[in-house]
């Protein structure tokens, strides 16, 4: 594991939501990162972040006390925001247009922000990343500077929590051609920032529509697989993906069911020994909150399962179980992923991990 000469001063934008929380006890006891910034909305400023949070925390695990009197700023006053930070995360809930102001206005300063916000995905200059898939994104960020004017600062995003159950079984299997494919999800109600005391109309409900998700769903992996070319990040033409997105009385963890075309037949055992070898940077590099083993398989025909399987790997793993032929498409199987972890602020931890490691993010006064 890399070492630095002192811990990254960390801010968290929109530190009071789900996402923000996911943050906060994610960074708690991190090797490389220190909390020392929290900003969300006017109406949480200047109150210790365990003001603000009295009676809103919604995660199953307390609230870290090393956060508890760090004093919430505005998220608005950028200048305060950034001035003792080497970076941020992003998790503000505004609309996409403000995300994408705010975020620039950020990186402006020249303070890196590693976003969980959807603003930025379609930016052509600015890295989508699911670090064990497509590292190499990273490299547009020297053309993103030349845009925004800076020497250090820039916007990195992660993809969204729908996909993270299927697209890294597609990169393992890449040299199979896979080509068409079918998904339908079925995600957790914390995707939408709720627990089930403040949706309670969702307890053994299913809702058939999450706004938006399908178009990402079927949309983002082709950047994922894409390339750059003249500066820009080029989607990928080579694969077609449709979906559909339900909301399910689950509280952490998006399942996803899924139908795949090969232009190269594999095996089944083919299949599932590329799932269970592939490794990518985060191992390579040994990243604090990499996984050690990224995709698990399972055997048993009735996993993989959200009770059982979902905090597998701290829950920056993904799990794939019931992979068999099927009479349309090539084969088929069910994956599972933590939506607020590897799907959320996790994944933009081990983002943010990658990037300091790379070079990209270094401490201010460096």
């Amino acid at each position: 594991m890399k070492e630095f000469s002192r811990k990254f001063n960390v801010g968290i934008l929109g530190g009071t939501g789900m996402v923000g929380q996911r943050f906060v006890t994610l960074l708690a006891d991190h090797p490389w990162f220190k909390v020392t910034a929290i900003a969300a909305s006017a109406g949480s400023a200047g109150k210790t972040y365990a003001e603000a949070m009295e009676g809103r925390w919604k995660l199953d695990i307390p609230m870290p006390d090393s956060v508890k009197d760090i004093v919430v700023k505005d998220v608005s006053d950028v200048a305060s925001v950034s001035k003792d930070v080497d970076f941020v995360f992003s998790a503000v809930n505004m609309t996409k247009e403000e995300i994408k102001a705010i975020e620039e206005e950020y990186a402006k300063t020249e303070t890196p922000v590693v976003s969980n916000n959807s603003a930025h995905r379609w930016t052509p200059d600015v890295p989508m990343v699911i670090p064990e898939l497509n590292p190499e994104h990273f490299d547009v960020i020297e053309h993103q500077r030349k845009r925004l004017g800076t020497e250090r600062g820039f916007i990195a995003v992660k993809p969204n929590c729908s996909i993270q159950g299927y697209v890294p079984a597609f990169k393992a299997w890449e040299e199979y051609e896979p080509y068409e494919s079918i998904v339908c999800t079925y995600q957790a109600i914390s995707g939408a920032g709720k627990t089930f005391a403040d949706w309670p109309e969702m307890v053994e409900n299913i809702i058939p529509y999450i706004g938006g998700e399908e178009e990402k769903s079927e949309q983002e992996p082709l950047k994922i697989f894409g390339h750059i070319e003249n500066g820009e990040i080029v989607k990928a033409d080579n694969i077609l993906i449709t979906s559909q997105c339900l909301r399910v009385p689950v509280q952490n963890g998006h399942t996803c069911a899924v139908f795949v075309k090969f232009r190269k037949k594999p095996t089944k055992e083919e299949l599932i020994e590329k799932l269970r070898s592939f490794r990518g940077y985060p191992q390579e590099a040994d990243l604090p909150s990499a996984p050690k083993q990224f995709i698990q398989y399972l055997e048993d025909d009735d996993r993989p399962q959200v009770r059982k399987d979902v905090d597998y790997e701290r829950g920056f793993g993904v799990s794939i179980g019931r992979l068999r032929e099927d009479t349309i498409y090539d084969y088929k199987f069910v994956g599972l992923a933590h939506n607020t972890v590897r799907g959320a602020a996790g994944g933009a931890v081990l983002c943010a991990e990658a990037l300091c490691a790379k070079g990209y993010i270094v401490p201010k006064e460096d």
